[in-house]
């Protein structure tokens, strides 16, 4: 992947004259620089560095010019836990192939490997990022890329832990084909809009696999969210776009998959949400809409609160879940339509794969438990199941709107 960008970056200085004047600087054993920050000094703007395998110690090394580096051969940049690695104050600046290791705690501003201030149409890609307290961290910088780095923290407490990939007022951002693992978050935007997350992995987080707060209009997809303390948090944000991703074995005592709060105007599709204490957790979501995820081996698969109204949930998979519908109100403001509840016992006369007789997901223990956890310890218990089969007869706790009235009979494809 270096070589082939090197390729391309040579192939550029070759055929477009207006930047023949750009240099190209090598760095490393018998090449013209043994050290790399004297060779970025000497460099001028749009020329392009390659940093040949080794070790070199580095502290607040500023980027103030459009510049290239690449490395070969993997070359660390060690911070030695002293400070931050790479500042970038410029737009253009591409930074491929590198290693950086090292970048203390600290607790007046956020040290980062590699920080981006008002720097835009950047690029970050094929790196990695070793015990370091943020790992990439963009402040205003919008139109960048980050891609294809491995990120890989020691976080022990939140208190004490960093974001493997920050973003504030970082607009118009491409993040894919990243490992974010062992960090307060994994990925982390803050009052950033028209994004695109994609093809990444995080997992082992000690908060979130990824977090939004103040974030419109952006989408992430085909995303792997694992062993986090909570998979995803959507917080204070609209029109944001879920497609594709998994959410699973996020597990505790406030583990989600996916955490909804105070949202609108977004949707989920074509999710896995396999194997969370809650699958879906919804606050203040509304006019959401959620159309062919599977829900299976979750303890709650949805648990949606009377703040979230005017959402549709249609043509899911209800697989296996101890609880597939949880709610803390007897009142239903939201319409589901031809889900497959893997609970549903009724029957389909006229073979039209729609079932007969309206299933309600709500039971009354869920419903209880919703207002007291304590009564969990009822559960599956023979007092339990004569509470639930009279309810279902007749409804008094349970919201009674708060039905399927076209169930299917088969999982949906």
């Amino acid at each position: 992947m270096i070589r082939k960008f090197l390729y391309m970056v040579l192939i550029f200085l070759l055929f477009y004259p207006s930047f023949n004047h750009a240099k190209i600087l090598s760095v490393g054993k018998s090449k013209m620089y043994s050290n790399p920050i004297i060779a970025i000094q000497k460099s001028g703007r749009g020329d392009t560095v390659i940093i040949y395998g080794g070790y070199y110690k580095v502290k607040k090394l500023f980027i103030t010019k459009p510049l290239t580096i690449i490395g070969i051969n993997a070359p660390v940049f060690d911070g030695c836990n002293k400070a931050e690695i790479l500042i970038i104050n410029s737009d253009s600046v591409n930074i491929a192939g590198l290693t950086f290791k090292n970048v203390p705690t600290y607790y007046v501003e956020d040290w980062a490997a590699i920080r981006l201030n008002h720097a835009d149409y950047c690029m970050i890609t094929n790196n990695v990022l070793e015990n370091t307290f943020f790992g990439i961290y963009l402040n205003r910088s919008k139109h960048s890329r980050i891609a294809g780095n491995k990120i890989y923290g020691n976080a022990k407490k939140e208190v004490t832990a960093g974001n493997a990939i920050h973003l504030w007022y970082s607009d118009n951002a491409t993040i894919e084909n990243n490992k974010a693992t062992r960090h307060r978050d994994g990925i982390y935007l803050e009052f950033t809009k028209n994004s695109r997350i994609t093809n990444n992995i995080s997992e082992n987080n000690l908060r979130y696999g990824l977090h939004f707060m103040f974030c419109d209009n952006n989408k992430y997809i085909k995303n792997r969210f694992s062993r986090n303390g909570a998979g995803v948090a959507v917080m204070f944000s609209k029109n944001v776009h879920m497609y594709e991703n998994v959410f699973s074995e996020n597990a505790g005592s406030s583990a989600y998959g996916l955490l909804l709060k105070d949202i609108v105007n977004s949707k989920i599709i074509n999710n896995k949400i396999i194997n969370n204490t809650v699958g879906i957790y919804a606050d203040g979501a509304s006019r959401c809409f959620l159309k062919s995820n599977e829900f299976s081996r979750n303890g709650w698969a949805i648990k949606i609160l009377g703040t979230s109204v005017d959402d549709t949930i249609i043509m899911n998979n209800f697989l296996s879940n101890t609880f597939d519908i949880s709610t803390n109100t007897n009142m239903n403001k939201n319409f589901y339509s031809k889900n497959y509840w893997g609970k549903y016992k009724g029957y389909d006369l006229d073979r039209d794969g729609v079932g007969d007789v309206p299933y309600r997901p709500v039971s009354l223990f869920s419903f209880i438990t919703a207002n007291s956890k304590e009564s969990l310890i009822l559960l599956r218990s023979l007092f339990v199941n004569l509470i639930e089969f009279a309810e279902s007869i007749t409804p008094i706790f349970t919201p009674s709107n708060l039905s399927d009235n076209t169930p299917l009979m088969k999982p949906v494809k």
